[in-house]
């Protein structure tokens, strides 16, 4: 998504290093790499790492691993500071299209969702989280207004074990009818996904070491598609370049800050008519970029950010 925009944001040239964070099916990757510049990519999904491998890119060296781990990662295999890092958060197309992960119902499929295909699965969390805990995660994380109603509805139906099992009931709970204009298990499903794999807590550990690996001068282009991600996104570099709101002048003076780690550039970008048209997905995506300055990483790591329940 947005890919003329992220090369142009990142603007790697020959020799630079470039991170990858979010591989997928490697077109950031291979846009790079025509610069010149060498690309350290990272994926969770054993099925992204496996492809990229597979094609044997000149340039460009694979880590199995979430992204949150990259300055880790970096360090293990020397490649220092880096000149850019790019982010596109959220589920791929290459996942999406997939019916066997589970991560749609527009095919039916195993309720799956787990992008790293480790750890609890959507169905788990379904037949296992008590009700309480099914509505907070519906409703924060998909912002549904009836999520109590969802929950309770699968409780009720358990156990589930297919994406479309789940659609059908979130769907008779909600009063679908086929002509409405969006599907109401788009937002349930949203939700879902975004707990099992913990992307929220994920995207703020990642900005946060893509703080820390950046070099002075270096670029971070991060592509989100959803308002919470966008949100955490826009505050984290609101924050990192200075742009905090200011104490009231009513108030005592605020004690003195870190000194900005991010300068930012320019607004939020959307994706085009022309590509919106060619990729319907490309509808929601929002691109916000910044550059690194020559101030420390900042310490707090998001540790003001609520991204669990």
């Amino acid at each position: 998504m947005l890919m003329t925009e992220v090369v142009a944001a990142l603007a790697p040239a020959s020799g630079e290093v470039m991170v990858d964070a979010t591989f997928g099916a490697g077109g950031y990757t291979r846009a790079i790499l025509t610069s010149g510049a060498r690309v350290i990519a990272f994926d969770r999904d054993p099925d992204a790492i496996a492809a990229g491998e597979a094609a044997a890119i000149d340039g460009l060296t694979l880590i199995h691993a979430d992204f949150s781990a990259m300055e880790s990662a970096l360090d293990g295999i020397g490649a220092g500071p880096v000149d850019g890092v790019t982010m596109d958060i959220g589920v791929s197309s290459m996942q999406l299209d997939q019916a066997d992960r589970g991560f749609s119902f527009q095919s039916d499929g195993p309720l799956d969702m787990r992008m790293a295909q480790a750890g609890m699965s959507a169905a788990e969390f379904c037949n296992e989280a008590d009700e309480a805990l099914i509505a907070d995660v519906i409703y924060r994380y998909g912002d549904e207004p009836k999520s109590r109603r969802i929950a309770r509805a699968i409780v009720a139906a358990r156990p589930l074990t297919r994406t479309g099992e789940l659609a059908s009931i979130v769907r008779r709970a909600l009063g679908y009818k086929p002509h409405d204009k969006k599907d109401p298990a788009t937002r349930t499903f949203q939700a879902i996904r975004i707990h099992v794999n913990r992307e929220l807590g994920e995207l703020a550990d990642g900005l946060a070491a893509a703080e820390r690996v950046l070099k002075p001068g270096g670029r971070l282009a991060v592509v989100t598609f959803h308002s919470l991600e966008d949100r955490m996104v826009k505050r984290f570099l609101r924050d990192r370049s200075g742009g905090a709101p200011s104490a009231s002048r009513h108030l005592p003076q605020a004690i003195q800050g870190p000194a900005p780690s991010f300068e930012l550039v320019g607004r939020g970008v959307r994706a085009g008519e022309a590509e919106v048209a060619a990729n319907p997905r490309a509808r929601s995506a929002t691109l916000r970029t910044a550059r690194r300055t020559a101030a420390p990483a900042w310490q707090d790591d998001l540790g003001h950010v609520e991204v669990s329940v």
